[in-house]
């Protein structure tokens, strides 16, 4: 058993691991509803389409997104397992609250807006109830991101603080320091139980 373990660990040290994240691919039997609501939410536009396949994407790649339409899919209820939710990073706070707003003035609000402490993240139900998470990183690099996940105030609350998105977004427009505005606010032990997603 041991060698077993061994060749195992001398064959995982030597794979190779993606360069990128390409795309993902979503099933669906609103169509249509999906396609205009990844095309206006990720300002997406279409490389190809047909009747039954979107191949969308908001930067250079030649698609990110897939939709194909499917007939007669059961609604999620979320008590399947499955993907929890796919996260976007924004280059800044601005970018993100800003965005926040345009989408807020079409009538799509995030289901959650939360400071996890290395990003600070909104989350959006897409019409099917798939979920997107909208962020912005908090630390000025990945290090400094990891190293937080190893203090005692994450381990006392991994998941986050809540925030209202309107009222951070005034404290931006006032002036108030990036990082200062993207610091967690302390808090006391959270749990799995306060996800809300």
């Amino acid at each position: 058993m041991q060698m077993l373990d061994e060749r195992r660990s001398e064959i995982a040290a030597k794979i190779v691991p993606p360069s990128k994240l390409a795309h993902f691919v979503l099933r669906t039997s609103r169509f249509a509803e999906m396609v205009d609501w990844y095309k206006l939410v990720m300002h997406a536009t279409a490389a190809y389409e047909n009747p039954g396949l979107s191949f969308l994407s908001y930067d250079e790649e030649h698609h990110r997104i897939a939709i194909v339409a499917v007939p007669d899919l059961h609604d999620q209820d979320g008590s399947d397992v499955g993907l929890h939710h796919i996260a976007f990073t924004y280059d800044s706070l601005h970018d993100l609250l800003e965005n926040y707003q345009r989408l807020k003035d079409l009538g799509i609000a995030p289901a959650w807006a939360i400071n996890h402490g290395p990003t600070t993240s909104l989350y959006y139900r897409d019409p099917d109830g798939n979920h997107l998470e909208f962020q912005v990183e908090n630390f000025e690099t990945v290090e400094e991101s990891t190293k937080f996940f190893f203090t005692e105030e994450f381990n006392v609350n991994p998941i986050g603080v809540e925030f209202d998105p309107d009222m951070l977004r005034q404290r931006m427009l006032a002036g108030e320091d990036e990082t200062e505005l993207k610091r967690r606010p302390a808090s006391g032990s959270v749990g799995l139980d306060a996800v809300k997603i």
